[in-house]
């Protein structure tokens, strides 16, 4: 009975989950801004030709026409001058762009299959435990009455 109740514990925990990194996402994109950067040189090439990120050094014009420059992380063997989306903060700091609502929905589904395959194995232990204890009482009661009833049974004395 409460355990067909996880799944509706896990759909409660991932739409509070949703519904709280989604009105984070939209208050960070409103104080973030998409610049189009420049890669200052080349970014290393990673040993065994993999395409590992790196961080390699870009500039890009601010909202205040000033030059600027940042490191940011880029696969590897990209040339000097490829353009690199990134996104700054109101000092023209480069931030971490703001989780799209798919990574948001991922994130809340994984969280509320946790929470529901959490719960679900809470009570399954709980109710383990409780059987075990039932069980070890209803046994020391049957050992009780055999004790008392067995000598009529076998005629032997206790």
């Amino acid at each position: 009975r409460l355990l067909g109740r996880a799944p509706l514990a896990g759909a409660g925990v991932a739409r509070w989950a949703y519904d709280g990194a989604q009105a984070h996402a939209v208050a960070r994109r409103a104080t973030q801004h998409h610049v189009r950067a420049v890669l200052a040189e080349d970014a290393p090439a990673t040993p065994g030709g993999g395409r590992r990120p790196l961080s390699a050094p870009v500039r890009w014009t601010g909202s205040d026409g000033t030059a600027r420059t940042g490191l940011v992380r880029v696969p590897a063997g990209l040339r000097r001058g490829t353009r690199i989306d990134v996104w700054t903060d109101a000092r023209g700091t480069i931030v971490r762009p703001a989780p799209s609502s798919s990574m948001i929905l991922q994130q809340a589904l994984a969280l509320g299959v946790f929470t529901a395959a959490g719960a679900a194995f809470a009570v399954s232990v709980a109710h383990l435990c409780v059987r075990r204890a039932l069980m070890r009482r209803r046994l020391a009661q049957w050992e009780r009455d055999w004790a008392r009833t067995e000598p009529d049974w076998t005629r032997r004395t206790a």
